[in-house]
């Protein structure tokens, strides 16, 4: 499941209202594809109706196909509507692609028992309640021997575990909302991936 960035970056209100036009246009695109599209994040432009960015998570077979289509530079070709006299007639936003960080269940942890090791006494040497635990999707793992029965030691493996994963995801969070910051702020004005054209915001021909 990709996440999609469109942004104005530092562009004029005329770029935001490009922004807010693509977003429509993807609409229309993912339905005709069979594609989901759910808002995360957007923050308004200047002008009543404009979007200064938006980030999109796709769903569907076809999500990252889709995604990738609106990476890259955008361009809009079109006088500017609320500058009727100004001469500039191209208008440039961004698309950035991002991966979601992985999730996991509690159907996806390997448990193994193992024998627990260090102080603890006679007891500690002769059962085999501790347990490592180890996440399959992420490769997390985990020993725990705190506990005397295997079934309490499973119990506080998966509690560890969750926590790591959800630092993992807080990490990976942080560094994509840096990414999409920076996206934000650049965007290479030239050899744009599309073109649009008009107020009808009419694609070029892929």
């Amino acid at each position: 499941m990709p996440l999609l960035q469109l942004s104005a970056a530092q562009g004029p209100a005329e770029c935001a209202l490009a922004v807010a036009k693509a977003y429509a246009l993807l609409q229309r695109e993912a339905l005709a594809q069979d594609v989901s599209l759910e808002l995360l994040e957007s923050e308004a432009g200047p002008e009543r109706g404009t979007l200064r960015s938006l980030v999109l998570a796709l769903d569907g077979t076809a999500a990252d196909a889709l995604a990738q289509r609106w990476s890259g530079t955008l361009q809009w070709i079109c006088p500017s509507p609320y500058r009727p006299t100004h001469r500039r007639k191209n208008w440039f936003f961004g698309g950035h692609v991002f991966e979601l960080p992985p999730t996991g269940d509690d159907d996806t942890v390997r448990f193994e028992a193992i024998r627990a090791s260090g102080p603890g006494g006679q007891h500690v040497n002769k059962t085999a309640s501790a347990v490592r635990a180890t996440h399959l999707a992420s490769g997390i793992s985990v020993k725990v021997q705190s506990e005397r029965s295997q079934l309490a030691n499973r119990r506080l493996a998966l509690a560890l575990i969750r926590r790591r994963l959800s630092e993992q995801a807080e990490s990976v969070a942080a560094d994509q909302r840096a990414d999409r910051h920076q996206a934000h702020r650049a965007i290479d004005r030239g050899n744009a991936a599309r073109t649009f054209h008009g107020t009808a915001f009419v694609p070029d021909a892929d």
